[in-house]
């Protein structure tokens, strides 16, 4: 197969996987009742010192404002990360003389109301993963498995293409 042949396959296959991870989330989206779902939410990280900072993170909203309130930090204003997210997102800084111990932390968006835990510890915050992982939407999981499973697909068919050449 000439050269020019073989660009115009993987331009095809690239082009094929690009709309395919693009039309995943909107899928993904439309199969959620418009208004009937809760909203999900999310604090990370979910154990944090007295005056560390934590991320405020709310899917789901019908509008393109929300809050979140909690008694252990100031009441805070959640907007989109920018135009196009579906996704709420804030920060705060707990109380620098918070108590130890579990508080809840209430979003608010489109006239609906959802509650997550907030651990304070009474010394440093607890490390590791610090929610990177448990935040990621299944939208964003079938994007990322269909991006792998394209390169890794393209990878295998060049190197056995270029194995037939080498012929």
């Amino acid at each position: 197969m000439p050269p020019t042949r073989i660009r115009h396959r993987l331009t095809g296959v690239a082009a094929a996987t690009l709309v395919i991870a693009a039309a995943a989330p909107a899928s993904l989206a439309s199969a959620v009742p418009a208004g009937g779902a809760t909203p999900s939410a999310t604090v990370s990280p979910g154990t944090v010192a007295p005056g560390g900072r934590v991320s405020l993170n709310v899917d789901g909203c019908s509008t393109r404002t929300g809050r979140a309130s909690s008694r252990v930090f100031n009441a805070v204003s959640l907007a989109p990360g920018n135009s196009t997210a579906s996704n709420l997102l804030g920060s705060a800084t707990v109380f620098s003389d918070a108590a130890p111990g579990s508080y809840p932390v209430t979003f608010e968006c489109g006239g609906r109301r959802v509650s997550v835990t907030l651990q304070v510890s009474p010394g440093a915050a607890r490390g590791g993963l610090g929610g990177s992982v448990d935040s990621m939407s299944r939208a964003q999981i079938a994007v990322g498995g269909t991006l792998a499973a394209g390169a890794l697909g393209t990878g295998i068919w060049l190197l056995r293409r270029r194995s037939a050449e080498a012929r």
